[in-house]
């Protein structure tokens, strides 16, 4: 039957769809049980067709998409259409069987029926502070093959016509330390994924399955045609970039990535085959992870209004080397591939600078400051987990600063509260600022990085740490200064400081050691002689930079100096 679209209703279905992704995110959020997902909110929620293209994804964690993208195409290579049911619900993280991208981030995928028909998948994922392994929180970057990083699982049902089964439950919670927290975490997930297939069945009965499901596949064509036109606005040509990761978790020399990027009348060409074979830690991008940090970066820079969903994948074309380390193949370790992908996002934004510059950012910190606490809390004898990505600073751009101490990229968390952070573990944070002069110098400054100092309370205490951006500082853009690198401090401040490699994992520390995160800052934009002094002014009176900036950076003298009330004196 031919179907005359309307482009009112269009909007009307794709902000259905968004809004319904939206309010599955907040079931999530409100009844997890780990404050990795209620206070961070380090988890994701989407819609897909029956076939397993993208329909809406809620604004919360890019880099999720790479393990979204991969589910349904699993499931329905491993299930029949006539074993798929109403009330079913399949589980999975495995990153080479199920469409993850690592271990701890758990995906709940449901069919939704309508009329006996399957027409829409709800999907939700929750980054889980444990799923087994050889480090408490199942994230360490200098593992070496995925078995030594916690449970795998494929796609499988854990819910088969609406009943739980329990076997399953019990077997993946067998493999996960502190299984009361994720007990709770995986019912919240299946809350959410009911929330989604109520509100999906409702559009069916508002809109029709007929209307609805040929609106779905407008949604997709209007996403191409938006971003074709928009390519098309962007000079034709063949730009390449190279930057690099601190190391390959286990020691090695900078690691570099690097993309040839080619604009071709209305689609974009990306080669990745210039990069270099899987690397011994675990910093190995799976090829679902690569396609979400592409699929993110070109929406960013080309056209940020595109809807979120699959059909502007169409005019993305891209080229990988199977078991190269932003192509991996089994067994190779993933769990800290999140710096992977960031590094993967600022070759194509470095590529793309060279064409669109104004539409690009300088170098962002760009790493996921990853920090793993683990130990028995003497209060309550029982073992926690205290996992947080601490922010950093954003990269400035052509007419503004960059954004101070946030996250960037394929990551969207928010920063665990400090009442939280101190009544829930045996820890406390001693200083949480930001770092003076760590955004690079520029006519727009970039962000600036954090340093959160944490005491361990009255027990020894196992420590990770996953990070980048400690060796090679963020890069500035059109004559701007490079932000400062970050660094992993054991005693600051005293007589003998330690600084730990950027992928060090379980360092054990004694009771009253102060462990100093210290992120990376950004980029500035531009030639810092030319920023205007009213806000030198306020940047020195805010203590965002050094009176030796001042003068060595932005060409101020003593006598302007001596004029002006300096806030961190």
């Amino acid at each position: 039957m031919s179907i005359k679209f309307d482009g009112v209703l269009l909007e009307i279905i794709e902000n259905t769809f968004m809004s319904i992704a939206e309010e599955m995110g907040a079931v999530l959020v409100k009844s997890a049980y780990s404050t990795n997902i209620k206070e961070r909110k380090d988890c994701s929620c989407a819609i897909f067709d029956a076939e397993g293209n993208t329909i809406a994804q809620a604004e919360h964690i890019p880099m999720h998409l790479g393990s979204l993208l991969g589910m349904v195409r699993d499931i329905r290579k491993n299930y029949a259409p006539e074993d798929i049911h109403e009330g079913d619900m399949f589980i999975a993280n495995d990153p080479y069987n199920g469409g993850g991208t690592h271990l701890p981030d758990i995906a709940i995928a449901s069919p939704v029926f309508w009329e006996n028909e399957v027409v829409a998948y709800v999907i939700n994922i929750a980054h889980h502070n444990d799923v087994g392994g050889r480090v408490p929180g199942s994230n360490a970057a200098d593992s070496e093959t995925i078995y030594e990083e916690g449970i795998r699982i494929p796609p499988v049902k854990i819910f088969r016509k609406g009943q739980l089964d329990d076997d399953i439950l019990r077997l993946i919670l067998l493999n996960c330390r502190i299984n009361e927290i994720r007990r709770g975490d995986l019912h919240a997930q299946f809350a959410c994924n009911r929330k989604g297939i109520q509100r999906v069945q409702e559009a069916c009965k508002k809109f029709g399955k007929t209307t609805l499901t040929a609106y779905m596949k407008e949604l997709l064509n209007y996403s191409e045609r938006k971003i074709r036109q928009a390519i098309s606005q962007i000079p034709n040509g063949t730009f390449e970039f190279t930057d690099y990761l601190d190391s390959d978790g286990r020691g090695s020399a900078p690691v570099p990535i690097h993309v040839k990027l080619e604009i071709r009348d209305t689609e974009i060409f990306l080669d990745f085959t210039k990069n270099c074979p899987q690397v011994k830690g675990a910093l190995n991008l799976t090829e679902t992870a690569l396609l979400a940090c592409i699929y993110y970066s070109l929406k960013c820079i080309v056209e940020p209004s595109l809807p979120s969903n699959g059909g502007y994948y169409r005019a993305i074309k891209y080229k990988v080397e199977p078991g190269t380390l932003v192509a991996c193949k089994d067994p190779a370790a993933v769990a800290g591939r999140t710096d992977t992908a960031q590094r993967v996002v600022d070759v194509i934004f470095g590529a793309m600078a060279q064409v669109v510059p104004k539409r690009v950012v300088a170098g962002c910190n760009s790493a996921i400051t990853s920090i793993v606490f683990g130990g028995e809390n003497p209060k309550t004898n029982k073992f926690y987990i205290y996992l947080e990505t601490v922010a950093g600073g954003s990269g400035a751009r052509f007419n503004k600063d960059g954004l101070d101490a946030v996250q960037v990229h394929m990551t969207n968390t928010s920063n665990l509260p400090i009442e939280s952070l101190e009544s829930e573990y045996p820890l406390m944070v001693e200083q949480y600022k930001m770092i003076t002069d760590s955004g690079g110098a520029g006519k727009y400054r970039g962000g600036l990085g954090i340093r959160k100092d944490i005491r361990i309370l009255d027990h020894q205490c196992i420590f990770s740490v996953k990070a980048d951006r400690q060796k090679l500082p963020p890069w500035g853009l059109e004559g701007g200064k490079t932000g400062a690198a970050g660094k992993i401090v054991i005693n600051p401040d005293s007589a003998d400081p330690i600084i730990l490699d950027s992928k060090k994992s379980n360092t054990l520390l004694a009771p009253g050691t102060i462990l100093s995160c210290q992120t990376p800052g950004s980029g500035g934009y531009g030639d810092a002689r030319e920023r205007s002094r009213e806000l030198i002014v306020l940047d020195l009176e805010q203590g965002m930079i050094s009176r030796s900036s001042a003068i060595e950076d932005y060409g101020l003298t003593e006598a302007e100096l001596s004029a002006i009330k300096i806030f961190s004196e």
